[in-house]
C-alpha cells in the first residue's frame, strides 16, 4: 500500500476535476485507506489490506493519515477511522467503515475490478 501525502492526493483530485489537464501519477480509480497512527482498529485493518495487496498486487490501494486531511475529511464527511474509500474520477464513490474480515474487504475491493 502506497502512502500518499495531502499534496499528492489534492493533485490527483485536481487532475480529475480538470478533465485530466494536470499531471497525476495515480490511476483514475483508487482505494484510499484513511487511518490514524494510534488507532488499534486501523492497524488491524491495515494488516488485512496488506494481505489483500499481496494476493492482488494490481489493486490500486493507497493510504493517508486522517490528521493531515482536515479539509477533505470535512468535505467528504468522514465520520470515523478506519475508512476505506473508493475514489473514481476524483469523486468519493463508496466507502467502508466496518472492516469485519479479509473476505468482506476483498468483496468491497474486487467488486469494481470485476466490472472492468
Amino acid at each position: 500500500m502506497i502512502e500518499l501525502t495531502e499534496r499528492q492526493l489534492l493533485d490527483h483530485l485536481n487532475h480529475n476535476s480538470q478533465g485530466g489537464q494536470a499531471e497525476s501519477s495515480l490511476p483514475e480509480l483508487i482505494y484510499l485507506f484513511i487511518y490514524t497512527p494510534f488507532c488499534g482498529t486501523c492497524g488491524a485493518a491495515r494488516k488485512m489490506l496488506d494481505i489483500l495487496q499481496q494476493m492482488r498486487p494490481e489493486l490500486p490501494l493507497y493510504a493517508v493519515n486522517v490528521n493531515f486531511l482536515p479539509q477533505l475529511v470535512q468535505a467528504w464527511e468522514i465520520t470515523s477511522v478506519p475508512c476505506l474509500m473508493k475514489l473514481h474520477g476524483g469523486q468519493s464513490d463508496d466507502r467502508l467503515y466496518a472492516m469485519q474480515s479479509i473476505d468482506n474487504l476483498y468483496r468491497f475491493l474486487v467488486q469494481e475490478q470485476t466490472k472492468q
